[in-house]
């Protein structure tokens, strides 16, 4: 019999859809206390499976830009009920708009709509999620602990794991799952020399009132937009807070890589950050000069832009180490899901878990990997078409109707979760059968 046959017979033994309960994993401990591992913890919580936070930081993160959250992780947030307590924080829009440098419109991309996905598209502000995340987790009565930063593996059995923290002490349990980020400790295990890569280029950002802009919110100048202009790349507005009384503007440009302390020493150069937001801005429509007329140096950010190579595996030989999330893959911003992913990651993982035996996680993970894997090429390729759609044709190819169909996005917005894990394995009960 061949390994994968082989996987797939014990998953169908271990990991059954209805009837018989496997027993359960007794513990799991999750590295990071941002969006990706609170709502892990409460993912696990919801399937009875005890969890416990460790977080470097002394506290919960209380800063950071808006992010937008599309159905498909709105839907999670919905099952896991948090939506509830953080929809009328965040602006709800539908669509994503893009103008040419004469102010023209261009394109529209789909990010949400009640009726054909079930949510609207809602851009919120990361501290908001955070806080609602961390309140739920503490009512939960699941352990955080705060100023515990995570070093390395000791040991990793068939049964469990233990690890080190930077202060010496050592903890153990089933289940070690990394969700802290990019630049992640935990996968340092699975690739010791795997170091994100730069992508040469950064974004600065920052907040300014809507009302700078002498344009009504909403309507009839769509927002959110990308207006794009070749020589200087593209301009972004996205309002934020509820009512929409407030907008991020934004750019991106070409960048050498910098260590921590020379980007720490960029971001407080908010002279340097002004002027490179309204550099060009006389290029631009009306609407960008007013939007850069006024800037508050202290809601600037600085992004450098990084991503991990595809991987071969997110979890260790014996299964009981595993990452997700940024940590495990990266996802260009073009279609918007980075952190929309990183919420599949997590509620299909705890889905996977539950409804396995304890003692096969590491074969679970391979069916939960490649069903996740096959998710995220696709909105890859989703992301490829976009870049198509945003960058000039060559001569020649201007009327090429390559990718001016519309966005068929279904299947990416209105997946059944648990549906998909069960046809998961599913899927390998009948390879074995056939």
């Amino acid at each position: 019999m061949s390994l994968i046959s082989s996987i797939q017979t014990t998953l169908s033994t271990h990991c059954p859809s209805k009837k018989a309960k496997p027993a359960p994993v007794e513990n799991i401990a999750i590295i990071g206390a941002g969006l990706s591992g609170l709502t892990l913890a409460l993912a696990l919580h919801q399937h009875s499976i005890p969890c416990t936070i460790y977080e470097a930081r002394p506290a919960p993160l209380n800063i950071g830009g808006a992010i937008m959250l599309s159905p498909n992780a709105l839907r999670i947030l919905d099952h896991l009920g948090v939506y509830g307590r953080i929809r009328d924080e965040g602006y709800a829009f539908d669509k994503l708009y893009f103008r040419s440098p004469a102010d023209q419109p261009l394109d529209a991309y789909e990010f949400g709509g009640e009726d054909e996905y079930g949510y609207r598209g809602l851009r919120i502000y990361r501290h908001v999620l955070i806080r609602e995340l961390s309140a739920m987790v503490a009512e939960a009565n699941i352990p955080v602990y705060y100023r515990r930063k995570f070093v390395r593996v000791v040991t990793e059995s068939e049964t469990d794991v233990t690890w080190e923290f930077e202060d010496g002490d050592t903890a153990s349990a089933a289940c070690l799952v990394g969700a802290d980020g990019i630049h992640s400790r935990v996968r340092r295990y699975l690739y010791p020399d795997l170091e994100p890569k730069f992508t040469n280029a950064m974004g600065v950002t920052a907040a300014v009132p809507t009302a700078q802009l002498q344009l009504q919110v909403p309507g009839e100048y769509n927002l959110p937009v990308t207006i794009m202009n070749k020589q200087h790349g593209a301009f972004v507005i996205a309002p934020q807070q509820r009512d929409g009384s407030e907008v991020l503007i934004g750019r991106q440009k070409r960048a050498p890589e910098l260590d921590q302390e020379g980007w720490s020493r960029l971001m407080g150069d908010k002279a340097w950050c002004v002027d490179f937001l309204r550099q060009g801005a006389a290029d631009f429509p009306e609407v960008v000069q007013r939007a850069v007329s006024e800037i508050a140096p202290d809601s600037i950010n600085v992004w450098p832009f990084y991503v991990v190579p595809k991987l071969d595996t997110w979890s260790s030989a014996r299964g009981r180490v595993v990452i997700l999330g940024d940590a495990a893959h990266a996802i260009p911003p073009s279609a918007g899901q980075g952190i929309n992913q990183a919420f599949e990651d997590v509620y299909t993982y705890a889905l996977i878990v539950a409804k396995c035996d304890r003692d096969y996680v590491e074969k679970a993970l391979k069916v939960w990997q490649r069903g996740r894997q096959e998710r995220v090429d696709k909105v890859l390729a989703l992301n490829a078409q976009i870049d198509r759609r945003r960058m000039p044709k060559p001569a020649g190819q201007e009327d090429a109707e390559d990718d001016d169909k519309p966005f068929e996005l279904g299947w990416l917005y209105k997946p059944d979760f648990d549906e998909m894990v069960e046809g998961w394995l599913r899927e390998d009960a009948a390879v074995v059968s056939s």
